[in-house]
This record gives structure tokens, sequence and C-alpha cells, in this order.
């Protein structure tokens, strides 16, 4: 079995830290993650995903993260359920992380959820002119155009222009 997430994306809001009675710092948040396709109507959808950090790191992501913070965070889905005022059993489903990665520099917040210059989320961001190291490569990479970015862009086709593909059923494996 498993049970592992990835997740990539603004926070929504500010952290909230709590501690509990013997003294454990837990931090929720909510990432709004978009969607790599797009609906009927042509746009694109966006998930809020519930979060919960346990102990240090927890303190860490109400320290340096706030509101519109693009942040990665890796864990597990778990679900949780309690009785509510009502009487009725609720149930709640969120991700464990085990791992937030803070992916902006410090002080540089794109508050109310703005994109960044580098097109997509976790793009790699551009080289710096006088880069440390052998400039051979940096001249390679100004020689041609489409190695230029270093990236590809989530909504670009890598295979638009290749042409269709001769296949028969019987070469499937399934």
């Amino acid at each position: 079995m498993m049970n592992r997430v990835v997740l990539v994306g603004r926070l929504t809001k500010d952290p909230e830290l709590r501690y509990t009675p013997s003294g454990v710092a837990v931090a929720t948040f909510t990432l709004a993650v978009g969607r790599n396709f797009t609906n009927q109507q042509g746009e694109r959808e966006t998930d809020f995903i519930n979060c919960v950090v346990w102990r240090r790191p927890a303190e860490n992501v109400a320290n340096f993260l706030k509101k519109g913070s693009l942040a990665g965070v890796d864990g597990r889905i778990q679900t949780r359920n309690y009785e509510g005022q009502d009487g009725r059993r609720v149930y709640v489903t969120e991700v464990l992380a085990e791992s937030v990665q803070f992916l902006e520099p410090k002080g540089s917040s794109n508050a109310g959820g703005g994109r960044n210059d580098f097109g997509s989320f976790g793009a790699p961001p551009p080289e710096p002119d006088m880069p440390y190291g052998n400039n051979n490569q940096n001249q390679q990479r100004q020689q041609n155009p489409r190695n230029n970015q270093g990236y590809t862009r989530v909504d670009e086709d890598p295979f638009a222009q290749d042409g269709q593909i001769d296949i028969s059923d019987d070469d499937l494996p399934f």
C-alpha cells in the first residue's frame, strides 16, 4: 500500500499555529493548487487542500509563510472524524505534511496569489548574467533559443509538432 502526496501551491490565508495541552506545536493551512487541465468552459480549476504539520516544522510554517506564499508539501492523506455539536459524525480529510518547502526567497512574497515571472509553479528562475563556473554552458544555452527557457510550460504540448504515430492495436501490450 502507498499513501503519498506531493503538492505545490499558494497559501490561501496565514497559517494557524496552536499548541496541544502537552505543548506540541501544530499548524494548519490551506493550499490552493491549480489543475493542469481546463474544464468545459475552458477555465482552469483550483483545489483547496487542507494541510496539517506538527512540531518544529509547524512553528517554521507559522513564522515564515503567510497568505500567498508558494510552498511545496510532501506528506500523506489522513481522514479523521469527530462528533459535531449537532451530534452528527463529521469526517475530515487532510494532508498530514511530513515536509514543507518554502519555494520563494525570504521577503519576496507574491501575496494575493500572483504568479511569478517564471510562468508556472516550480519552474526554475532565470540564470544570472554572470553565473559561477564555465561560461561555455551559458553560451550554448543562448545559441539554442529552445533551451534558453530551461523548462517546458505545463500548458504547452511538447509533442505537438511531432506528427501522428503509426501504431496498430496489435503493438499495444494491453
